[in-house]
């Protein structure tokens, strides 16, 4: 069977990337332009800088994408763009960009959601097994997803404030660490001897929701507290405290919903993916439930373009198509598969 090949461009927040990836698995190029320096002295990503970084880079990421993979636009079976979530005028570089190359090639493109993104990054480093529940979690994501076969989504549990990602670079601006905040508290986490007790927001019984906004504000009021009383703050002890409730709450209902919908398999994705502290616990617990637990390399974890292009494969396979009148859109729906709009298949 002849290979297919996928060109995939991400634009959703502050990485410019483009990548090739062959079949849905193999990654033969992938090019990341990160703003993380551009951003780094706002303490958070500025749209309107974001938009202008990606008019910049968006033309030579696709040149060096096809570059790297020595291939020609006539040899791609298509163009996968992330359509949204994500920052509206980040995403419109993107996707005009893709249209543009699609129009110009003579090639379907194809809009994918960014969350089914970070759910196929998965594929590129070692396969999904059905059905499976998937955590994504990230900067401007908590989610808890049942997949029961390949291109499928149950949106089972959220996130109903601030993102798991969001809260970790909150409370390390609270605590004086530089952005992003995520891998700088994991690593004192680590360090420390000891931890500050804070609160676990459980919510209702049997709820796969999840809220960080209680807990960001319970790390703020113990620092200022701690500040106005002249006392010294322990960041090592902060961190470890703030790590171990996000990581003790999500991993119990993670392995609860895994255990309710009798998977075979437990995937997970994003930025926070990533954290050490969240792996470890993860798979310490699921291997105690004899269910397995797959996170992508580090490099997967964080927004590029081939997940979007091993997403976009699975997309192309089930006959989904887009068309030039795709526009941005921040607010986009995580649909199955089968449920794709009729005038994208």
């Amino acid at each position: 069977m002849k290979d297919l090949y996928i060109l995939g461009i991400e634009t959703s927040c502050d990485e410019t990337a483009a990548s090739v990836v062959k079949n849905g698995e193999e990654i033969v190029s992938n090019v990341v332009a990160s703003q993380i320096e551009s951003h780094k002295r706002f303490g958070g990503v500025v749209p309107e800088v974001a938009s202008r970084h990606h008019v910049e880079q968006i033309t030579l990421v696709i040149e060096e994408a096809l570059k790297q993979a020595d291939l020609t636009p006539a040899e791609l079976a298509a163009v996968a763009v992330t359509e949204g979530p994500g920052l509206v005028g980040a995403l419109l570089i993107g996707v005009n960009a893709a249209k543009a190359f699609a129009f110009a090639n003579g090639l379907p493109v194809i809009g994918v959601h960014h969350i089914a993104g970070h759910v196929y990054a998965n594929r590129l480093g070692g396969g999904l097994e059905f059905p499976l529940v998937a955590l994504i979690i990230s900067g401007g994501h908590t989610e808890l997803i049942f997949m029961e076969r390949d291109g499928s989504f149950e949106l089972i549990g959220e996130t109903r404030d601030d993102a798991a990602g969001e809260a970790y670079d909150k409370v390390a601006r609270v605590i004086g660490l530089p952005y992003p905040g995520g891998p700088h508290i994991d690593r004192l986490a680590h360090e420390s001897d000891g931890a500050v007790e804070f609160p676990r927001a459980w919510l209702e019984e049997g709820s796969y929701d999840f809220s960080f906004s209680g807990l960001k504000s319970a790390v703020i009021n113990y620092v200022h507290n701690a500040e106005q009383k002249g006392q010294p703050v322990d960041k090592a002890k902060v961190a470890a405290g703030f790590q171990e409730s996000v990581v003790d709450v999500v991993t119990a209902k993670t392995v609860r919903a895994a255990k309710e919908y009798g998977v075979r398999q437990v995937i997970a994705a994003g930025g926070v993916a990533a954290n050490r502290g969240l792996r470890d616990s993860l798979a310490a617990a699921l291997e105690e439930e004899g269910i397995r637990f797959h996170v992508p390399p580090l490099k997967l974890c964080t927004d590029n373009a081939a997940m979007i292009a091993a997403a976009g494969t699975s997309m192309y396979r089930a006959g989904v198509r887009s068309d030039l009148r795709m526009n941005g859109r921040p607010g986009m729906e995580l649909l199955s598969w089968a449920a794709a709009r009729p005038s994208e298949k």
